[in-house]
Order: structure tokens, then sequence, then C-alpha cells
């Protein structure tokens, strides 16, 4: 199995994601990966897919993805039977930081308990 054949996933979620200026070599049996995701969040997917991949330190792969806006974690817009607390859960792990997204998005919300699908909320670096 080639190693571009191994990370054929983390390339299928880069192409998903519509990582820019994608660009992708091999070179020694090394798979070389160069990109912009547009969020950490989503630098943070492709990382996670590598280790699952190639474990903690993978050596068969090298991969330099950047971050188009580093200001955001992530941006989600809101849908049906959602919550501030499901949303934290999902981008943090924790439901319990819900507030750092309210707090994120006072301009759009007025409410923490009133979110309504549609909304495009702003997931705030932690």
């Amino acid at each position: 199995m080639t190693t571009k054949a191994k990370y054929q996933e983390v390339l299928d979620l880069g192409e998903a994601l519509n990582i820019k200026d994608g660009n992708v070599t091999e070179e020694n049996g090394v798979l070389k990966v160069k990109g912009m995701a547009k969020t950490q969040y989503e630098k943070n997917r492709i990382w996670d897919k590598i280790k699952e991949i190639g474990g903690d330190k993978p050596t068969d792969i090298m991969a330099n993805i950047t971050v188009e806006d580093e200001s955001i974690y992530s941006k989600h817009t809101v849908k049906s039977g959602e919550t501030l607390g499901k949303i934290a859960k999902h981008y943090y792990g924790n439901a319990s930081k819900y507030q750092a997204i309210f707090k994120a998005n006072t301009d759009v919300l007025k409410n923490p308990d009133l979110i309504h699908p549609g909304q495009e909320l702003v997931i705030p670096n932690l």
C-alpha cells in the first residue's frame, strides 16, 4: 500500500473541507500535505484524522496546514434541535462551555436559551 493510499481518508477530508491551496506529494515513502483551512477547528479535524491513521507521531506523513482566520475557532450554523450546550460539547467536548459561545455572539443572541435554526454563530478560541 502506498503512503498516499494509506492516508486517502485525510485527503478526502481535506477535499470535503475545501482546503485551499492544497498540494500533496510523495517522496521516499513520506506523504507531504500542504494547504489552508478556513478555521482552527478544520485544521484540528485534519490532524485528528492523520493521528487516527498514523498514530500520535506518524513518520510517514508531513503536514503543513495553515489557518485562514485565526481570530475564531470555527463558525457554526444552528440546526433544528440544537442548544448552545450541544454545540459547545461538539466543538469543545464540554457542554458547560456554552457561555463562551453565548458571549461571543451577543450581537446575534440575547438569551442563551433561545437559538434558532439558520443562525450563524462564531465559535471562539478558548
